[in-house]
Order: structure tokens, then sequence, then C-alpha cells
């Protein structure tokens, strides 16, 4: 079967021992990269062990402007954080969210990826011009515009529904239950984070050869199979990586569920972790709590993250 030769062909071979002339080039490449590596380690590590330091602190206000000595807790705000419901309350929800935001934006963008490898020029351009669009578009503005578009008394969608007879549509608030409130925000930033999406799988997409696909087709192998067995390990590596940044992004989403709930919903049923931080930091003036949700939120990340790329390295053969 050429399915199985394929397959076969792709599978990763035994790395051979590296020549001088690879070392060497290895070394300049990372002598070349140095400088900026430097700098990005200088604006990622200070940032990170500020925060860290400030977490086993407590730091409020009358710390921040010097009326009052720091006071150090060890991790005494790691503690308090933990033992609140509302933190475990809020940590569901996001991940939750995440996942539903995720799971959207790779179905809806690699879906209308395939539909762009598979049309002609004319009709390609203009769906790349509108998903790049909604792709730049501030959060800020396409927040306020799908609000408006879902607004209960104005709103186009609402005036749509009823018109098509949903009668009970009519001056309905999608912004009143949880759940609604929630769907609403995530279709907001699908919208605003597929084209990324798109755009990276249509180049893996495109960089498959198009002589394996017949291949396979001519073997008799059905487009489950090819896809399956061809397509998808091709394109894996840039998967991987719209995942690894929908996850990051979807994750510390503050913009839209801030303006889109006001704060966070009604006695705060819509908050996420980042508007939790932004809250026990600032509108609370809890600097040393918000600063040991943003120590969570970054390990709880990195952990998300390492767990994906290790299960498709581990699904891809790759170790």
């Amino acid at each position: 079967m050429v399915t199985k030769e394929i397959a076969r062909t792709t599978a990763p071979a035994v790395p051979a021992r590296r020549s001088p002339r690879r070392r060497r080039d290895g070394r300049a490449a990372l002598l070349y990269l140095a400088p900026g590596g430097i700098l990005l380690l200088a604006m990622l590590v200070y940032p990170i062990y500020q925060l860290v330091l400030i977490s086993f602190y407590d730091y409020g206000q009358p710390q921040a402007v010097g009326n009052a000595p720091l006071v150090f807790l060890g991790f005494g705000n790691y503690v308090e954080l933990l033992e609140n419901l509302q933190f475990w309350e809020v940590l569901a929800k996001t991940l939750g969210f995440t996942a539903v935001c995720v799971v959207g934006s790779l179905a809806l963008g690699t879906g209308l990826a395939v539909l762009a490898t598979r049309v002609r020029a004319w009709a390609r351009v203009p769906l790349f011009l509108a998903a790049l669009a909604a792709w730049a578009t501030p959060a800020m503005a396409g927040s306020y515009v799908w609000l408006f578009l879902f607004d209960a008394d104005f709103g186009l969608v609402n005036e749509v529904l009823s018109g098509l007879g949903f009668t009970g549509m009519a001056n309905h608030s999608w912004t009143f239950d949880t759940y609604s409130t929630f769907g609403l925000v995530a279709a907001e930033v699908i919208w605003c984070s597929f084209p990324f999406v798109m755009v990276t799988m249509y180049a893996g997409l495109k960089g498959v050869p198009e002589e394996v696909i017949e291949a396979a087709y001519l073997d008799g192998a059905s487009t489950w199979r090819t896809t399956w067995s061809i397509t998808l390990p091709m394109v894996r590596p840039l998967l991987t990586i719209a995942t690894i940044q929908s996850i990051i992004w979807d994750f510390k989403i503050f913009t839209q569920i801030y303006v889109m709930t006001n704060g966070g919903g009604v006695a705060g049923r819509n908050l996420v972790l980042n508007v939790f931080a932004y809250q026990q930091a600032f509108a609370g003036q809890e600097y040393g709590l918000g600063a040991a949700l943003g120590v969570v939120m970054t390990l709880l990340l990195l952990s998300i993250t390492g767990l994906y790329v290790r299960s498709q390295r581990r699904s891809a053969g790759w170790v």
C-alpha cells in the first residue's frame, strides 16, 4: 500500500552524528541569536522574578506608596488563594471557556483552510481578506461591535430572529445568563482568532506534495484515510503551534470578558482568571495576592502547553 509506504518513510530516522561543520554552524547560529536572546530573557526573567517576589509579601496600596513596611508572608498569599472557593470556581470556568474557544478556533480555521485549498483564486482572495479583517480588528472595538449586534433593544440579531418567526427572541438579553454570556464572548474570541489558524493551516496544507496525495488515491485510499495517515502527520507541527498559541491567547483573555460582561458579569458570574486577578490586585489593592494568582496562571499555562506538546510528540513518534 502506498499509504503504508509513505507512513513508513515519514517515520523519524535515527539521528546521525553531527559533523564538525554542523557543529560550527550551530555555534555561529547561537552567536547570532545571542543578542536577541539576552534581550528577550531580560524582558521576561526580570518581570517574572518581580512577580514571584511580590507574591511572597503583604503588598498593598500602603506598601506601594511607602506608607507601610513590607511584611513577608512566605506562601501565605498562595494558601489564601487556594482556600478561596471563588478561585476554584473561576478556574473551572476559565478552563471550560478556554477549551471551547480553542476547539472552535481550530475547527473553524482548519475548515476554512481546507476550503481555501479547494476554491479558485477569485473566491480565495475575498475569503482571506475577510478573515484578515477580523484578525486586524482591535479586541475592544470588536467587543463593542458584538455587543451592539446582540443588544437586547437595538441589536440586529434579535431583529432578524424575530423577523424569522422566533418572537421569543425580541428584547432577549444575551448577556444576562451565565452560559449565554460566555457563549457570546467565546463566539467573539473565535471570530478574532480563527484567521491565525486558517492562515497557518493553509500554509501547511499547501506544503503537502500533491503527488503523494494522488498516489494514495490511486492506491485506493479513502479521503479519511489519506487525511489521517498522510496530511495530518505532515501538518502536525503547524497544528501544534496553532494549538499552543490558541491556548495561550484564550487562557489569558481579558479585554473581551471585561468589556462584554462589564467587568465580570452580575455578581462575578462571568469571571475568568485574568479578570479575577485584576480585581484582586488593582480593584482590591491586594497586589501580593494578585501576583500570587499571576504566578499560578503562569504555571498552569506552562503545564497545559507542556502536556499538550508532550502528547503530540509521543503520538507523532518524535520521542
